[in-house]
């Protein structure tokens, strides 16, 4: 799904098993799981092994991948990326610094959110949007594209400017394309307007979305050149 979403300088690698044969981890990473529960270490491990797998076709020699506050990937110089995992998907996207600045990912089961969670994450203007969007939902969470959305929004802001950007500081507005490639799929284009400023980050952020065998992933790709347009 991420590869259909995100341009061919971006290297993408993902898969549905949720275990891997150990020795995939390098000692460094080893550490920061050590005391995990088992599910968090799955989830580590089959990002990672997909984050190696997305390195190749950069001409990258596989590498440890560590991590920063909130959870940051922490790449070789030169190198942007993001890493998504969730039940039943896991995936890396991978491009260099030179063709994109930043780069965010998210994959979440397609099911309505938990109680509760909306409150938090959807806005009032978004929940009009939504609302108006019913009759032509054909079968999409919109709540749960949302949150998808949001944390690919997150992680593309995040890596630039190391501050944190609340559900609340973004709005966003999806599109639907009626002729998307893949039966049985739904999916098109979002626009996020940021309604907390950085030089480091444009106003507004375009992403893509898509739906497909029971899981929803987005993502957001930010151009170096983005102030020259």
């Amino acid at each position: 799904m991420i590869e259909r979403m995100l341009p061919g300088d971006v290297s993408c690698a993902a898969t549905r098993e949720e275990i891997v044969a150990d020795g995939v981890l390098f000692p460094e990473e080893e550490e920061l799981i050590a005391r995990s529960v088992t599910k968090r270490r799955n989830d580590f491990a089959t990002a990672r092994a997909c984050a190696r797998r997305a390195m190749r076709p950069l001409g990258l020699e596989p590498v440890a991948v560590l991590h920063g506050k909130r959870g940051m990937p922490l790449w070789p110089d030169g190198i942007v990326g993001s890493i998504t995992h969730c039940d039943g998907y896991r995936a890396a996207a991978l491009a260099r610094a030179a063709d994109v600045l930043s780069l965010g990912v998210d994959a979440e089961p397609h099911a309505p959110l938990p109680e509760g969670v909306g409150e938090l994450v959807v806005r009032p203007s978004e929940r009009e949007r939504f609302a108006e969007k019913a009759g032509e939902a054909g079968g999409v969470h919109w709540d749960r594209l949302l949150f998808s959305a949001k944390e690919s929004v997150f992680k593309t802001w995040y890596p630039l400017t190391l501050t944190e950007l609340d559900f609340d500081e973004a709005d966003l507005t999806f599109h639907r394309e009626d002729d998307l490639a893949g039966g049985g799929a739904a999916g098109g284009t979002f626009t996020a307007r940021l309604l907390r400023t950085d030089p480091a980050v444009p106003p507004v952020l375009d992403g893509t979305w898509r739906v497909e065998d029971g899981i929803v992933a987005t993502a957001v790709l930010l151009r170096p050149d983005w102030k020259d347009s």
